[in-house]
């Protein structure tokens, strides 16, 4: 406890991290609340002069454009398919890495690099495999299929349009899970790794000597007691998933889709830059107020699910 006469010190050792977070988080947040209740509110007609009733005409312009419902579906899809799939291999894969011992430290760091690289240059190097340059439309010809397709016709596999004009909404929608699951993996094995590293030796050591299958170890003991870590990135990655929007950027750059159909994969957070980019401050405050409230129901629902399966 800090002496009630040395308290000043205190405030003053706190008082630059509290003027920046009162700056950079908390008006913020007090700003985005106040500009979408304001209806119609855009900063250069606030420059103007103009006023703004106090309603809830953002939110009703946001949830009645035309391809609103399509930016939440596409958030959705990623979101629900990536979790799961992303979370069960980071599981898998830490469970391998923390057998083995040889290179064990270095396997870590080449896991890991996905994450301290940039997620728009990761996009790029995604969006030069999957492209196929000089495609002719009708006669299914090209000039180079890319480096995915020649791996599936090395195998005997027909070339698929993945992100070019002409690819379907299934096949861009496969191209961008397979690049956020693995651009999510690195931090995932991190944390579960450290998880596994920090469990009681002796549980396996009873369960070997029982003679226990592998399957049942994994099952009955570490999912069990590795329970809070995956509670963790289950939570972070419905969170992160909702908020997906610079993957897609790198993939199919600021028409987020395919060049003959822009905007086909836009996301929630894409309509937020897309209301501010058309000086429309108020419906982008709007549509984040309501990114905030579908991500806050999906972690309490998360949070009530997993507080029964966790133990501590």
């Amino acid at each position: 406890m800090v002496d009630n006469k040395q308290q000043w010190k205190a405030w003053l050792y706190l008082s630059p991290a509290i003027v920046l977070l009162l700056v950079f988080t908390v008006w913020p947040i007090f700003n985005t609340l106040r500009m979408a209740f304001m209806e119609g509110y855009g900063n250069m007609a606030a420059i103007g002069g103009a006023t703004f009733e106090f309603g809830v005409d953002n939110f009703l312009k946001v949830i009645e454009y035309k391809k609103f419902l399509q930016c939440l579906q596409n958030t959705a899809i990623l979101c629900v398919a990536t979790v799961p799939i992303s979370t069960i291999l980071a599981l898998l894969i830490a469970v391998a890495l923390n057998s083995i011992k040889p290179l064990q430290k270095t396997l870590q760091t080449i896991f890991f690099l996905p994450y301290v690289t940039n997620s728009i240059a990761i996009g790029m190097v995604f969006a030069a495999m999957f492209n196929i340059v000089g495609l002719k439309q009708g006669a299914g010809v090209a000039d180079t299929w890319g480096i995915i397709n020649n791996v599936i016709q090395f195998f005997g596999g027909e070339p698929i349009n993945w992100i070019n004009a002409g690819s379907s909404y299934v096949a861009n929608m496969v191209v961008m899970i397979i690049y956020i699951v693995w651009n999510a993996l690195p931090f995932k094995i991190l944390i579960l790794l450290g998880g596994l590293q920090s469990i009681n030796k002796q549980y396996y050591d009873a369960a070997k000597v029982d003679g226990t299958r592998r399957g049942r170890v994994l099952t009955k003991i570490t999912i069990p007691l590795l329970s809070p870590m995956l509670a963790y990135v289950i939570i972070t990655g419905f969170i992160g998933g909702f908020k997906e929007y610079s993957s897609i950027i790198g993939i199919f750059g600021e028409i987020m889709g395919p060049a003959d159909d822009a905007g086909r994969l836009n996301t929630m957070v894409g309509f937020v830059y897309d209301a501010l980019e058309r000086d429309r401050q108020g419906r982008a405050s709007a549509a984040a107020l309501i990114l905030f409230a579908i991500i806050l129901v999906v972690t309490l629902i998360n949070n009530k699910v997993i507080k029964k399966r966790v133990h501590y």
